[in-house]
């Protein structure tokens, strides 16, 4: 499984999305590392090999077909920024209209001003507190209702906020 630090103790970037989205709490990143029926699953909802669907972050070397596409990524790489809160353009359209699509993006404005205010190392110890199951620490996904492990609902801090907006995108 990818750690949240890496080697050298460092906590590790990949797991902070350029976007503000928290890599960790993401359901193709938990069945990637822990979940191999759960990645069966995932890819044949994406209409893709198993393989094409393991991803380890937004940083890393190997992701979602998806998420290789991203927008957000290429355009934080094109402007030498880390962020999306960085650039001059924030926020811009691309952003607003990926962030209205998911529940799991509905945090995204705060998440990024959290970035800014306390730095990426800081908020990924929050975000992983924020998608920890209250009973056994297990993180967990926007869209797992119940802790995948111990069955806790709800399964994070995370899903208790926002749970009528999960419950209404599933239902679609």
């Amino acid at each position: 499984m990818q750690k949240e630090e890496n080697n050298s103790g460092e906590i590790d970037k990949k797991l902070a999305a350029v976007c503000g989205l928290y890599c960790e709490a993401c359901s193709l990143f938990i069945a990637t590392a822990e979940e191999p029926e759960r990645l069966k699953k995932l890819a044949a909802e994406f209409k893709c090999s198993e393989d094409e669907s393991k991803c380890y972050g937004c940083r890393s070397d190997k992701k979602l077909s998806y998420c290789d596409n991203c927008k957000m990524f290429a355009c934080a790489t094109e402007r030498g920024i880390d962020f999306c809160i960085e650039c001059v353009e924030y926020p811009c359209d691309d952003l607003k209209l990926f962030q209205s699509e998911a529940p799991h993006r509905i945090e995204l404005w705060d998440n990024l001003e959290q970035i800014k205010s306390v730095g990426y190392k800081q908020w990924l110890k929050e975000m992983k507190e924020n998608y920890s199951c209250p009973n056994c620490q297990t993180i967990n996904s926007t869209y797992d209702q119940k802790c995948r492990k111990c069955g806790e609902e709800p399964s994070c801090n995370y899903v208790s906020k926002h749970k009528q907006e999960i419950i209404q995108y599933l239902k679609r």
